[in-house]
């Protein structure tokens, strides 16, 4: 396979992004070192202090390559792209061990946000006495199974850090954003249950391969353009709910087009109809993809309705 590096895209970005809006796969490639594109799109930010950062394999190869060499990466890039987990600990009180949870931020398998999506969460979960471990996971390029490989091998290895980290490996949750909610929904749903976490949170996840209320850029970006409908239901997380499906919270905008409201219904109702513990939050506006940022008009009430259901957990 052909290596993608970031010199060659930085050659072809110097060309221009226009074709990003237009889905070309050629800027679809050049998300294999989306820091440009992040920049672009969410300007500069801080990594919280104190944060530990791990490679995901750095003791075992993956079972899929995507044929990005992340090696010349930067430090700066590769703590917001590279396969890695990042944590923020929580300050140790006694001995009882702490839950935690592993976020994936969105970018439609194309890119990610990991600050608003990612880091900025650290505060609310350590303040509340919960590890929270960000995944920069890697991007799919025609290779379905890569991104849920990196999230699952992020809670071996938060199983892995229990003791040390005073995690309880019995309560790892996962939480996601957008694409990453499809992620964090396709854990929970399709994981072997061995693996599956303790509880999920879903910020307006794209969840349904139904024509009328998929977002086709993150089924093309996953399964690929030609992916058949059988194949894309395959992976509708609403149809993959179960028994074993761990509790949710899901928290969006009724507003929300970029991925319709009916995504999270659906799942909502399946996770009803199996049983399972769930709650839906529909806020009247704020569109898509808010993840922490206080611009969004009800930013404290979904924060406070969110540490009032991890408080019940």
């Amino acid at each position: 396979m052909t290596m993608t590096t970031p010199s060659t895209i930085a050659t072809v970005l110097k060309k221009g992004i226009g074709g990003l809006l237009l889905g070309s796969i050629l800027i679809l490639c050049l998300s294999s070192l989306p820091s440009f594109a992040q920049k672009r799109i969410q300007g500069d930010h801080a990594i919280p202090e104190g944060i530990i950062h791990i490679d995901l394999w750095d003791k075992v190869a993956p079972p899929h390559d995507n044929g990005v060499d992340y090696s010349d990466l930067t430090l700066e890039d590769k703590r917001q792209y590279a396969p890695q987990i990042h944590v923020a600990l929580p300050a140790k009180k006694g001995d009882t061990p702490t839950k935690a949870v592993v976020i994936c931020p969105g970018g439609g398998y194309a890119l990610l946000s990991p600050f608003h999506e990612g880091y900025g969460w650290s505060g609310l979960f350590t303040r509340e006495g919960i590890a929270a471990i960000m995944v920069t996971y890697r991007m799919p390029y025609g290779i379905k199974e890569i991104p849920m490989e990196d999230v699952l091998q992020a809670i071996e290895l938060v199983r892995e850090h229990a003791q040390e980290w005073n995690i309880d490996p019995s309560q790892i949750g996962i939480m996601g954003f957008s694409a990453g909610g499809h992620l964090a929904s396709s854990v929970a749903t399709m994981a072997p249950p061995e693996l599956r976490p303790s509880f999920q949170i879903l910020f307006y996840p794209v969840i349904s391969s139904d024509p009328r209320w998929m977002h086709k850029g993150s089924f093309n970006n996953l399964l690929g353009e030609m992916a058949s409908s059988s194949q894309r239901e395959e992976y509708s997380t609403d149809r993959r709910v179960d028994s074993l499906t761990p509790p949710a919270i899901l928290l969006l905008s009724d507003d929300d087009r970029g991925v319709p409201p009916m995504n999270s219904i659906l799942y909502y109702s399946a996770l009803k109809a199996n049983g399972i513990p769930a709650s839906l939050h529909i806020y009247p506006s704020g569109g898509h993809g808010w993840g922490d940022r206080m611009s969004f008009p009800y930013h404290e009430q979904m924060t406070a309705e969110l540490t009032a259901w991890l408080r019940r957990l």
